[in-house]
């Protein structure tokens, strides 16, 4: 679309055009978090304010603005802090998972505080979330959002049953992505056609944006992990191959590789003999057989079925908001 911004300008300017929403669901936030276990808002506060982008809950909030919904309302603002607590607890508890002592380039939660205290509190974020979706009241929310948090966890418990496994398919790989992060990505989306009160098809039109958005941003995420600079990942780079996950950068890499660079996938993922070289290799393997371009032209696939998704809706300033989030999710740190 002529005059959409591209990028992170797409952010900013989706982030200026929702500056009332965000602050009323930022307070919503901020006051949920509160307890009097003091360890509960410290912890929470600082994996909240370490600068995550919001996403989800942006997606929640523009879409129900394109679809009409009045902004003197606040069911968009809670549900969108109800995403955003969700996200959080799991990041908390991927986090401990992973044992990452990164997250948005600070050190991560169970690196400051501990796993076990991490555990709990993503616990606690996770029963806010669903008082949040209680003081809403609706039946189809909850369903849309309890079904996403069931269907995130087992995205996670089925990474973990494929992790250092080389024999990973990608129809597994692509059910790990949908399940883990492109469920709630739909959720966020389709919530915001729910509380205008729109007919069902514009609520799955906004659920296959935001799940066919949530699978391009992971794809991009899992590139990225062998592709960028640290302090643009925000993350560790390599945390991928360090702890033998299975990612379409490496499946392809293995498919299109011989015997010998085969042992060295089973070496470095599945048995978990790595080297202080192994990454460069393995880097150097994956650029080799294409598979970073493999991989962002699948999210850029992903993206295009994201935007087509949108097509029913009439034109707008938050319908072209939200496409140009397609570009920013597949170009960023590019």
């Amino acid at each position: 679309m002529d005059g959409t911004p591209r990028n992170e300008d797409a952010l900013t300017a989706l982030m200026t055009m929702l500056r009332p929403d965000i602050e009323a669901c930022n307070a919503v936030i901020m006051g949920k978090m509160a307890s009097p276990v003091a360890l509960i808002p410290r912890l929470a506060a600082h994996i909240i304010a370490a600068g995550g982008k919001r996403l989800r809950p942006l997606l929640t909030m523009a879409a129900a603005r394109m679809c009409g919904y009045d902004p003197a309302g606040q069911r968009h603002v809670v549900l969108a802090a109800c995403v955003e607590f969700i996200h959080t607890a799991t990041l908390l508890h991927d986090d401990v998972v992973d044992e990452s002592a990164l997250r948005r380039g600070q050190a991560s939660a169970n690196a400051l505080f501990g796993n076990q205290a991490s555990v709990l509190v993503g616990d606690f974020l996770f029963a806010r979330s669903f008082q949040l979706m209680i003081q809403d009241g609706s039946l189809p929310v909850m369903a849309i959002l309890a079904g996403a948090s069931a269907t995130i966890a087992e995205g996670e418990v089925l990474q973990l049953m494929t992790q250092n496994d080389t024999g990973t398919t990608e129809e597994q790989y692509l059910e790990v992505i949908h399940g883990k992060t492109a469920a709630l990505f739909a959720a966020a989306a389709r919530l915001g056609a729910v509380v205008a009160g729109r007919p069902m098809a514009e609520e799955e039109a906004l659920d296959a944006y935001g799940r066919n958005l949530g699978v391009a941003f992971q794809l991009v995420d899992d590139a990225l992990d062998y592709a960028a600079d640290q302090a643009v990942l925000g993350k560790t780079v390599g945390d991928d191959f360090r702890e033998g996950k299975i990612s379409l950068p490496v499946i392809v890499a293995f498919a299109r590789g011989d015997e010998a660079q085969r042992l060295f996938w089973r070496r470095t993922l599945e048995e978990g003999e790595q080297g202080e070289d192994d990454l460069a290799e393995a880097q150097r393997l994956i650029t080799r057989h294409g598979a970073l371009a493999e991989t962002f032209a699948r999210a850029r696939d992903y993206g295009a079925a994201a935007l087509t998704a949108l097509a029913i809706f009439p034109d707008s300033a938050e319908k072209r908001a939200l496409a140009a989030v397609v570009d920013y999710c597949i170009e960023r740190a590019r």
